[in-house]
């Protein structure tokens, strides 16, 4: 029963900090971070480091939620209706943030592993950050109809970064001989076999829909299809996250009554959402900062990252011939990096245990800042591009 009461203090703190966080009108995130922080092992110490550690159910679970409801993005009509533009403004800037971390890190000469797995990462935005700042401001035009795709779209291009680049890491870091194979040829079948058992439990979700209409049921059809995703992905060593993406797509393409779907999706989730970050920042420790070389990796990842976001959209809007509006403001409401980012610095410790702690306090540390400046940024670039009332504006 310790376990249960653990749980019941991260999600007191969390909903305290919730409240905190909407009284000085910033994002829940932060505010789940800080209570984590708090009650982590490295401040109050009201959880240990072991009870955190017993935790990654939790934490493997719930990103497996995230990456469902990246995937009801998936929409085949949608898709074809936004174009290609779109497609091109989320590569660039998602492969140029990580091309710019990938740079400094050689740069600062930090380890090809760390080096990898800090450049994959760097592509993930946080949806939830900016959607906050669109609904609050009551925000429309092209740079907010331009935004919405991208910021939903470039996670999945994080995932699959994140898949070849990690195993690439993982072959150097056990010291296995570089090969065609290795590199490339494994991930990519890891990546196939992932979006393959995806598929199956996706087109099963679709045939479930047919014989359960009760919200209830669809709640458990959805919950089932997810653990089952997250629990045979880490059985056969894929990608969890690629796993339960390929579920949402499949169901949203493939399901009349799709909504509903992803619907008593969102309604289950935010407990689990909310314990996920507070025992993400529990886990924060601080003490690896204060190490120099750590401390000038993070500060380098924030700046080249934001670097990256920001020229990355800009030159996609460009090659696109985009509005001007879109062509100067959409890389300043990029910066916000939250949930993904935070899960994939989790699994890192998995795959390269030696640099897990580094890179999990660097990506804390910096979502973090970008979650209290992002969404202000955010703010000021739609001001600027003239999407904001001024009646909501203040």
């Amino acid at each position: 029963m310790e376990s249960v009461l653990y749980i019941g203090i991260a999600m007191v703190a969390g909903l305290v900090f919730n409240r905190l966080a909407k009284l000085v009108h910033l994002p829940n995130v932060t505010g789940y971070l800080v209570a984590g922080v708090l009650i982590g092992p490295f401040v109050l110490n009201l959880i240990n480091a072991d009870s955190i550690a017993e935790m990654t159910t939790i934490t493997n679970v719930a990103l497996g939620f995230i990456a469902f409801s990246i995937g009801g993005s998936f929409k085949i009509e949608n898709i074809k209706l936004i174009g290609g533009k779109v497609l091109i403004i989320t590569a660039l800037e998602s492969c140029v943030a990580s091309l710019f971390v990938f740079l400094i890190m050689l740069a600062l000469k930090r380890p090809m592993e760390e080096t990898l797995c800090l450049a994959a990462i760097a592509a993930a935005t946080a949806p939830a950050a900016t959607l906050m700042v669109i609904k609050q401001y009551k925000a429309s035009g092209p740079v907010t109809n331009m935004l919405l795709p991208v910021v939903a779209m470039d996670d999945a291009v994080c995932l699959i970064l994140f898949s070849v680049l990690s195993s690439v890491a993982a072959v150097i870091g056990n010291g296995t001989q570089l090969s065609v194979s290795a590199m490339i040829l494994d991930p990519l079948k890891e990546i196939g076999l992932a979006l393959l058992l995806g598929a199956a439990l996706g087109f099963a979700v679709a045939g479930c829909d047919r014989l359960f209409k009760s919200r209830a049921n669809r709640t458990s059809v959805v919950v089932c299809a997810v653990f089952l995703g997250t629990a045979l992905a880490e059985k056969f060593s894929l990608s969890s996250l690629l796993v339960c993406m390929m579920i949402s797509a499949i169901t949203v393409n493939f399901t009349k009554d799709y909504e509903k779907m992803l619907e008593v999706c969102d309604r289950w989730t935010p407990p689990i959402f909310m314990l996920f970050f507070v025992i993400s920042g529990a886990g924060l420790d601080f003490s690896v900062l204060a190490r120099r070389e750590v401390l000038i990796t993070g500060i380098a990842y924030v700046l080249f990252r934001a670097a990256g976001k920001y020229l990355g959209a800009t030159a996609g809007s460009a090659i696109t011939k985009a509005e001007k509006n879109i062509v100067k403001y959409l890389g300043f409401a990029l910066l916000p990096q939250a949930g993904v980012a935070i899960g994939l610095s989790g699994l890192v410790g998995s795959i390269i245990p030696q640099y897990g702690a580094e890179i999990r306090t660097i990506i804390l540390c910096g979502t973090l800042v970008y979650e209290l400046t992002g969404p202000i940024i955010s703010k000021l670039a739609l001001q600027r591009a003239g999407e904001i009332p001024k009646a909501t504006a203040k």
